[in-house]
């Protein structure tokens, strides 16, 4: 039996960032409700800060604006902060949307 997440995207930790501070409740299937703060957004994953203690694989299912709902797996934690993975890429004309809606700051946002 293999362990953990079987992930269908590649590793693109090298994806471009973008900062944003939204914060969100996600489901966890053991811990219910966890409350996260996610600090940077790709179209691949995110990292968020206040995690709460969860193995590396464990899923989450967050709701966001524009896109709806998406399941991220956890991929590296370290401290109060932790990367995840979205279970499929973000099409590019959402994630555009998406990241207008959680920075308000246009300087912060992503050239077109």
């Amino acid at each position: 039996m293999v362990a953990g997440a079987q992930l269908t995207v590649t590793d693109k930790r090298r994806a471009a960032r973008h900062p944003v501070d939204y914060k969100v409740i996600a489901e966890h299937r053991q811990l219910g409700d966890v409350h996260l703060r996610i600090v940077n957004l790709s179209a691949q994953g995110f990292m968020a800060k206040g995690t709460p203690e969860l193995e590396r694989g464990e899923r989450l299912t967050i709701r966001f604006p524009v896109i709806g709902r998406i399941e991220a797996h956890l991929i590296w934690a370290y401290e109060d902060r932790a990367g995840f993975q979205f279970e499929r890429i973000i099409r590019l004309d959402e994630f555009l949307k998406l990241v207008d809606t959680l920075q308000p700051n246009p300087r912060l946002r992503p050239r077109r």
